[in-house]
């Protein structure tokens, strides 16, 4: 049985497959979906991110919205030096999984590859205290999307 936030994202993706952008009110789809505010902020702070392929915009008040747009760029190389400037000098754990999911739905990266890349990305990986796994990480994320971006 899926969970509430599997339910909520996947009722959103439905939305972004016939549109390039989303609009949508807080409170109307946590009523949609019997759940609290908090439950739909969760949903898109977690699953519609940059490195997964999403640009967000958010406005807060009586007329407030929240606007979910994904990110169309014209080619491989585009994508790469975008994902370049996203990375930056720092890349939590969790980001840089998401930036190898997003390369692998790009077909950038076979599932084995995103897997073993992974494996070397992980903190067991990275024998050095947080900040300069943050550091390594970002650096080894920018090697592999140079050398991607010259096959």
């Amino acid at each position: 049985m899926q969970n509430i936030t599997d339910i909520i994202e996947a009722y959103l993706k439905q939305i972004l497959n016939d549109e390039t952008k989303v609009e949508i009110k807080r409170q109307e789809i946590a009523q949609r979906f019997d759940c609290v505010p908090s439950q739909i902020n969760y949903v898109i702070n977690t699953r519609f991110t940059v490195e997964k392929g999403y640009f967000v915009e958010s406005k807060r008040g009586g007329g407030g919205y929240i606007r979910i747009q994904k990110i169309v760029l014209l080619d491989s190389h585009d994508l790469l030096d975008e994902m370049s400037a996203w990375v930056g000098d720092q890349l939590t754990e969790q980001a840089a999984e998401d930036y190898l999911i997003r390369l692998m739905n790009e077909q950038l990266l076979t599932r084995r590859e995103a897997i073993i890349i992974q494996a070397l990305l992980r903190k067991e990986s990275l024998p050095m205290d947080v900040e300069d796994q943050h550091r390594m990480r970002a650096h080894l994320m920018q090697s592999l999307l140079q050398t991607i971006k010259r096959l």
